[in-house]
């Protein structure tokens, strides 16, 4: 009973908290196509990596935050955010909103994301060690996309006035499924999220799939650490007056990080 109670020894962590935070890296790999139509022709479909040149592998910081302020009830946000730019010479050309990027000319492309995720689970089903429930999530995506000439065909160097064009946008990635939270052991959690959806918002139509799998340890009463793998795959298609096009995301990866809980 007195080691129990006593000071820095673990407590039994439970499959929910009251809050959690959590802050680390985000290790990920975002795989991006996308076609700019014109009102002339259709666009080109540019995949980022492959098309630009973006490297968009790496590390990046991540913060998550949720909140069950009743029994079955919990609240949650989570955000990151990244950005790159690059210099390329074109292998093909590019169509992109009516601007044609001819093979062989170099472009300077910028490319940043903002994620803001945003969900409620009501854990219909819970016992001593596991819960589980229905979860409504959506995710904010912020993007911009910019393209710029910076050496014609033949390697000269294109003055002001050149090809240019910048595409930003948010779009809206919301999904329904479910979350189960189990612990096999006094220190251990595991956590699992998946949702899907196929819906049309502001005109913008899209399917969504998302799904998360984590691991706590939680060698201590209001702290531990966390690894878990995140995916999710849009794909959307849109006809609005600043832009029409498609857009194909997957965005997945690992994320380490500190999880102080209460």
């Amino acid at each position: 009973m007195l080691l129990a109670t006593a000071p820095g020894v673990a407590a039994a962590v439970e499959p929910l908290d009251t809050f959690n935070f959590s802050v680390g890296t985000y290790v990920s790999r975002l795989d991006t196509q996308v076609r700019a139509d014109g009102e002339i022709t259709g666009g080109t479909s540019v995949d980022l990596r492959r098309d630009l040149g973006l490297d968009v592998n790496g590390s990046i910081a991540f913060a998550r935050l949720s909140w069950r302020p009743f029994a079955r009830h919990e609240f949650g946000v989570s955000y990151f955010s990244d950005g790159m730019d690059s210099e390329r010479r074109l292998e093909r050309d590019i169509d992109f909103e009516d601007h044609v990027y001819r093979a062989a000319a170099t472009v300077r492309a910028e490319y940043d994301v903002d994620a803001i995720e945003a969900w409620y689970t009501w854990w219909a089903f819970s016992s001593a060690n596991w819960a589980l429930g229905p979860r409504l999530g959506v995710t904010w995506y912020r993007i911009g996309l910019g393209l710029s000439l910076q050496l014609d065909v033949d390697g000269n160097p294109v003055g002001s006035g050149g090809l240019e064009d910048t595409f930003r946008g948010d779009l809206p990635a919301p999904t329904l499924g479910a979350s189960w939270r189990w612990t096999p052991a006094e220190d251990w959690r595991i956590a699992a999220d998946a949702g899907w959806l196929s819906t049309e918002i502001n005109n913008i139509e899209g399917t969504v799939g998302y799904a998360r799998l984590g691991l706590e340890w939680h060698p201590w009463q209001h702290a531990g650490l966390m690894l878990d793998y995140q995916y999710t795959d849009l794909r959307a298609s849109t006809e609005r007056q600043h832009f029409t096009g498609h857009l194909q995301m997957r965005d997945e990866g690992l994320r380490f990080g500190v999880v102080v809980r209460y």
